[in-house]
């Protein structure tokens, strides 16, 4: 029967309350020994943490979560939205305190795709069967109301029918569709499971088509290594995923994932890009309702050159006025590379209008430090948006160095004042992770 032919979903009746070290394939197989070939089983991980012994003693759920926790994506009140150890991102790291013992907790499969290809291994030792399963939990989902059971583990199921290169009914070609099916098949179960019926377990029939067989990958890409078996196909990846920073709580993610990026790839810059990190720039606090910031965008690769090639000349003037040897002066100069490989450089600018003349020395100083310090907050603020954008950057201050070389260069006013460059690009590689600086050194409490 094919799926355009229509299926069947029920409920599996009759099974145990599962108790840790139970074996679900053959429980399973008792309750429903006329299980076919085809067929795809749906199992709520419940029971499948319980099977597996993840029942935990926490008379603390709060502390329960920030162990199965990788990072916060989102908080308000108690509500955590956090990406966990399976790398699904959802409420409360997945972790349960209903239908489990008071004092006790629910933890997610460890390896929900490998819990779901030993119910299938064990259903073909048990029945002689070849059947699809799918391990399913529920999730919320960003701009809809209610609840939905998803796919956390699957195996002998095509998880993604990838429909790109095709046609729709008009012959126009599809570019973007892959449909998610193991999700599909999730949600159809929990409509006979219910949350609240006692029935953990689906059977749906009818939809062979989606069952792989035991050669194939589990996520039905015929692939060899397992690197993308199961469910975890349908896990989008961070560089893929445009919503990864997208709550106020992510601010916090977007600043301390900016990182100084020194390799660039070949990948071009979107100007609408950087733009959209300027118009972030300029929201930064401000003297006297100042606006003290300025971005000279070097988009041509005529312009950098020109510009680097000028303050590498001054720079080397520099140092040998200072007395430096030429390989010395070759090895600081060598350091300018983020910026000469970069594929495209900001010059942001400080300008004093609006700022106030006292005529005398100590508060006219504090008067441009005012200033100062409200460039920093700006070009901060660019730095953390470019990062949003997901392009990585470093802040190099030698523009600072040589003002009077880059003015003249780039055609800038008198009282524009060069405060760095910042390199701009997609980072060759993944940062190294950063070490942990606990923040009780950078306080004093008065």
């Amino acid at each position: 029967m094919s799926g355009e032919q229509g299926y069947r979903v029920w409920a599996v009746p009759g099974l145990p309350e599962v108790q840790d070290g139970d074996d679900l394939a053959k429980l399973i197989a008792a309750a429903e020994p006329a299980l076919a070939d085809g067929d795809v089983l749906l199992v709520t991980s419940k029971i499948v943490s319980k099977a597996e012994g993840r029942v935990v003693r926490a008379d603390d759920r709060e502390a329960a979560i920030d162990a199965e926790t990788v990072r916060v994506v989102a908080r308000r009140g108690a509500l955590r939205i956090v990406e966990n150890r399976q790398g699904l991102i959802m409420a409360a790291a997945g972790v349960d305190a209903s239908n489990t013992p008071s004092g006790t907790v629910l933890l997610l499969p460890e390896d929900p795709d490998a819990s779901a290809r030993a119910i299938r291994d064990g259903l073909r030792d048990a029945l002689g069967v070849e059947v699809g399963v799918v391990v399913t939990d529920t999730f919320g989902r960003p701009w809809r109301a209610g609840l939905t059971d998803v796919a956390i583990g699957a195996a002998g199921v095509r998880v993604l029918d990838d429909l790109r290169g095709g046609t729709d009914a008009y012959g126009n070609p599809l570019s973007a569709t892959v449909v998610a099916t193991a999700d599909e098949l999730a949600a159809a179960g929990d409509l006979v499971k219910g949350k609240a019926a006692g029935l953990p377990v689906a059977v749906v029939r009818g939809l062979a088509h989606v069952v792989t067989a035991p050669s194939e990958g589990s996520d039905g890409t015929g692939g060899s290594d397992g690197s993308r078996d199961g469910a975890s196909a349908l896990v989008r990846g961070a560089r893929d995923d445009m919503f990864r920073l997208g709550t106020s709580e992510a601010v916090r993610l977007a600043v301390t994932q900016r990182r100084t990026v020194r390799a660039f790839s070949d990948e071009p810059v979107d100007p609408g890009a950087v733009r959209r990190a300027v118009a972030a720039a300029v929201t930064a606090p401000a003297p006297h309702h100042t606006t003290p910031w300025r971005f000279v965008l070097l988009e041509s690769q005529e312009s950098r050159t020109r510009l680097l090639d000028a303050m590498r000349d001054a720079w080397i003037a520099d140092l040998r006025r200072d007395g430096k040897s030429e390989e010395s002066i070759a090895k600081r100069v060598r350091r300018g590379d983020v910026l000469r490989n970069a594929p495209y450089l900001v010059v942001p600018c400080l300008v004093m209008d609006g700022s106030h003349t006292y005529g005398d020395a100590r508060r006219d100083g504090a008067e441009r430090e005012m200033f100062v310090v409200a460039t920093g907050a700006g070009v901060q603020n660019f730095l953390v948006a470019l990062a949003g954008e997901r392009l990585g950057s470093a802040w190099v201050s030698s523009t600072m160095f040589c003002r009077d070389v880059v003015r003249e260069v780039l055609a800038l006013p008198q009282g524009w004042d060069p405060m760095g460059a910042v390199a701009v690009g997609h980072a060759a590689e993944e940062p190294r992770e950063r070490g942990a600086r606990e923040v009780e050194g950078f306080i004093e409490v008065r």
